[in-house]
């Protein structure tokens, strides 16, 4: 199950009480405090991984927290932390704190701190002093960060497939990366991201667009989340599409209207499905696409040869643009 957008309940631990005591000695009421100090709580971490489902795992528990530390002991003894809370969540995770409005972007798979735990209160013998030699006051332990998350995934990939419906995207993926994203012949053949390696390089077959999708309709700004953190765009259009500069400029209006970031992607045209046509009409198809400005390339699946002159250029464009941005 693919989830990309969810909302936790998440707590970090309660400091520990700390306690009033007294340290006994043979023949002695007491001889001096001896209560210890409480605990810390436990704080909670957010750390990355790859697996881009993994948000599912909290479809059906939303609550969660740290341990609280443990409340102070005799012989001015502290009580013990509460053990940290990690979760795990795909890198491309964006967490909203809803009480703060701060927010965490998961890159890496370093743990980000979110919440921090109380901290623990002091035992009576906290309190001793030259002046205070049998304080009887002790303080409670720290309430600790509490709120809800909303948690949404934005990919993070080298090359995302954009394009209308049905442009071949699922198909070309499988057949790059022996990626095993389903393929079908309706409306919206890809509902959720698939992601394919590449020679070490993250491929994704984003959802497929539809007029009007920065304003929601179809998939919507389901589509549009994922492609704004994709290094480079292929934008498919499948070959036999009557008028493939329409086309183009359909998708380019709603990444546009989405974000004038993703206007600035580097972004490559991609004819597929190129055995449903002849080498004239492709010839010409090519011809009017160059007209936008981009390097357009073709492709067929059922080509080996295709397939592999396609791989070699993305391979090789994919890291030339990663040694120019890093």
């Amino acid at each position: 199950m693919f989830i990309d957008e969810i909302t936790l309940n998440i707590k970090a631990g309660d400091g520990g009480h700390g306690i009033v005591a007294w340290r006994h000695e043979k023949g002695v009421d007491h001889a001096g405090p001896g209560g210890g100090d409480g605990g810390n709580g436990g704080d909670v971490l957010v750390r990355g991984t790859r697996d881009i489902t993994g948000l599912s795992k909290y479809a059906f528990e939303k609550d969660f927290s740290a341990e609280d530390g443990v409340t102070g002991l005799n012989k001015g003894m502290k009580g013990s932390n509460g053990k940290d809370l990690i979760l795990d969540m795909p890198i491309g995770s964006v967490l909203k704190n809803l009480t703060t409005g701060e927010e965490f972007d998961i890159l890496s798979e370093e743990p980000v701190l979110i919440l921090k735990g109380g901290r623990g209160g002091f035992g009576n013998e906290h309190f001793k002093g030259s002046r205070n030699i049998t304080p009887t006051e002790s303080t409670p332990g720290k309430i600790a960060e509490h709120a809800e998350f909303y948690i949404e995934l934005k990919l993070v990939v080298d090359l995302g497939f954009v394009g209308l419906p049905n442009a071949g995207k699922s198909s070309l993926l499988n057949a790059l990366t022996n990626a095993k994203a389903k393929i079908g012949n309706y409306q919206f053949t890809t509902l959720s991201p698939n992601l394919g390696d590449l020679f070490g390089l993250i491929l994704a077959d984003i959802p497929g667009l539809i007029e009007g999708a920065s304003e929601g309709k179809g998939l919507g700004f389901k589509f549009l989340r994922h492609v704004a953190r994709t290094r480079v765009l292929l934008h498919c259009i499948s070959s036999d599409t009557e008028d493939v500069l329409a086309t183009h400029a359909l998708v380019r209006k709603e990444l546009e209207s989405y974000s004038s970031e993703l206007a600035t992607k580097e972004e490559y045209i991609l004819l597929t499905k190129t055995d449903l046509i002849n080498p004239d009409e492709l010839a010409l198809k090519v011809g009017i696409l160059e007209k936008t400005g981009r390097k357009v390339l073709t492709v067929s699946t059922i080509d080996d040869d295709s397939l592999k002159n396609l791989s070699d250029f993305l391979v090789k464009m994919l890291r030339k643009e990663e040694l120019v941005q890093n």
